[in-house]
């Protein structure tokens, strides 16, 4: 039967049917996450350690930053099933990100048959930019914007005597928070080039209010940043910026 013949309730049973297979594609994947243990943190928590890629390279530039070293900053487990609790919320995670791509096709499957031919051949470059840029901005946040950040607060102290105990949930939650974040503001070139597509927005207005962008970004970013200090906040609203000033250019060529 065709998809567009079908009754509100059998889009309904449809529906479930793809929410169904993207539940249990995301478990089937967070259990494999969850089983390689080992490798899933070693790579989640390379930037505590001083080997991590951009603490390297930031030592090897002729600049003042080469002179800064870069030490493993500990953690700590605060509860006693906390650590479980932390493998698991993080192998969901991990797992939902490897089966992302499988997630927008579902979702495509399911909203492809109430688009005309037109709409579907520009929804798929829509959807592929903007899984490319989602996975860009979790990246920066990744190799960038946490290590420096985590480095910044971690190392932060108002006396000497006065330690900073970090503890494990801490620096998942915050990592995972950060990450997420900044990939979905990734996304800013794709919604203003579907707005543009749509008529409701246009170059000249979005360098109007340049200024007033600058500061919505600024107040978004000092939202969604986990730890709310200055220097990630300037680390968060920069980059996003200057996908606006792309996001610009976009619009200009879009017809």
């Amino acid at each position: 039967m065709d998809r567009q013949d079908l009754t509100f309730w059998e889009h309904l049973d449809v529906l479930r049917g793809s929410m169904i297979r993207c539940l249990v594609a995301v478990f089937a994947c967070g259990i494999v996450a969850f089983i390689f243990k080992e490798q899933l943190f070693h790579f989640i928590l390379w930037p505590q350690k001083a080997d991590f890629p951009t603490y390297r390279l930031l030592s090897t530039l002729n600049a003042p930053l080469s002179t800064l070293h870069f030490p493993e900053i500990p953690l700590i487990n605060t509860g006693l099933a906390q650590q479980f609790i932390v493998h698991m919320k993080t192998a969901l995670a991990v797992g939902a990100l490897l089966v992302s791509p499988y997630l927008l096709y579902e979702l495509m499957h399911f909203v492809s048959p109430a688009l005309y031919a037109r709409e579907r051949k520009t929804a798929f470059p829509a959807v592929l930019a903007g899984f490319v840029l989602f996975l860009l901005g979790m990246a920066l946040s990744y190799f960038l914007l946490f290590p420096l950040t985590f480095r910044f607060l971690g190392t932060y102290q108002v006396q000497a005597d006065i330690p900073n105990l970090i503890s494990l949930d801490s620096y998942i939650s915050a990592l995972l928070i950060l990450c997420l974040m900044m990939g979905v503001l990734f996304e800013l070139p794709v919604v203003c080039w579907i707005l543009a597509r749509l008529g409701l927005l246009k170059a000249a207005d979005m360098r109007k209010y340049r200024r007033h962008a600058f500061v919505a970004i600024m107040i978004i970013a000092a939202v969604i940043t986990p730890t709310g200090d200055i220097f990630t906040l300037t680390l968060v609203t920069l980059p996003v910026y200057l996908l606006y000033e792309v996001s610009i250019a976009i619009v200009r060529a879009t017809k």
